[in-house]
């Protein structure tokens, strides 16, 4: 039973699942023949398992370029869901960052309605479901506040907080902090996607911001981490993400386990499931053969997500007695 507080809402289930690389080459090669893509600098993206974090954000931008319509949108919100729901996640926070696609009729707020819809459109699973719109790092200041102001205005339908992230080595952290101030005054929860390369500046600025949650966490000197330490920010936590973009060279000497011993709050997460294969019960499970956690330790480790959710206090609640009711029956 888990908690994933981290998941951008990003993958196409055929495009990205392991069977089936000539499709996802063809796909890749038919936007080339249209001019809208090179081709050739794509293709050894599309078909390796490990990517560097360049790599990465390369895919990323294809994956844009597909799924900038709303019922391709709404179906892949649906499938995230219901994936997470058959690995047992009972609460999900969905990041997306609101998208525009003039040439299909496309606002950032009929991209919201799109997503939303996927939302309306699971049925029977229990899980709760709540979105984080993002900023992307390649946005101006304009666009960054545009989104802060549409995520206000859609409070009622899910919308709980506000993500910063894209390629970190784009974009200046003045820009989008006037937006960032305007979503906290409010009372919007704010993560930022912090320190997933070197730039001491940047993570200074960050943890002095005070924000909700920090994700990845992954450069950090002596310095930031007792800064970090001290002002008790929680952390996502992105195994397989971090290893396989080579932003930790391994699990062994994942920051995980001196967070974990020092007992600062933290939160296991996925990042972005197609991306990286992976799953929440996988990044558990690695935690658990990395750092010889038993199954008691690895269950109060999700429930300890609980606090640290962006959702409501009715939810936290119930959430808790959900979790308290598996206690009972695992017997651990």
């Amino acid at each position: 039973m888990f908690c994933n507080l981290h998941r951008h809402v990003k993958t196409i289930s055929l495009f990205l699942s392991e069977e089936n690389d000539i499709v996802r080459r063809e796909l890749a090669r038919g936007l080339g023949d249209k001019g809208v893509i090179v081709f050739t600098s794509v293709e050894h993206v599309i078909l390796k398992n490990d990517r560097a974090l360049s790599e990465v954000f390369k895919l990323f931008d294809l994956i844009h370029i597909l799924t900038t319509d709303h019922k391709t949108v709404s179906r892949i919100t649906k499938e995230v869901i219901e994936d997470f729901a058959a690995d047992n996640v009972v609460y999900l926070e969905l990041r997306t960052t609101p998208k525009k696609n003039e040439s299909k009729g496309m606002s950032k707020r009929s991209y919201m309605e799109a997503v939303l819809e996927g939302i309306r459109s699971v049925k029977s699973i229990e899980i709760y479901v709540r979105l984080l719109l993002s900023i992307d790092r390649r946005e101006t200041a304009e666009a960054a506040m545009e989104t802060v102001e549409l995520a206000l205005e859609l409070r009622d339908f899910g919308v709980v907080g506000i993500d910063l992230s894209g390629n970190p080595t784009i974009g200046e952290w003045l820009t989008y902090l006037p937006a960032l101030e305007y979503a906290k005054k409010q009372g919007l929860p704010i993560t930022l996607h912090c320190g997933e390369v070197p730039n001491p500046v940047e993570i200074h600025s960050m943890l002095d911001f005070l924000p909700r949650r920090i994700g990845h966490a992954c450069c950090f000197e002596d310095e930031e981490w007792k800064l970090l330490k001290t002002l008790r920010i929680p952390v996502e936590i992105c195994l397989t993400s971090n290893i396989r973009t080579e932003t930790i060279a391994s699990a062994d000497v994942h920051h995980f386990a001196d967070l974990y011993k020092s007992n600062h709050p933290l939160i296991l997460c996925t990042d972005d499931c197609g991306v990286f294969s992976t799953s929440l019960s996988a990044e558990y499970a690695l935690a658990s053969s990395a750092f010889g956690l038993g199954k008691r330790e690895m269950f109060q480790l999700s429930q300890k997500a609980i606090e640290f959710i962006f959702a409501c206090g009715r939810v936290k609640e119930e959430l808790k007695t959900i979790f308290a009711t598996a206690l009972e029956k695992l017997d651990l």
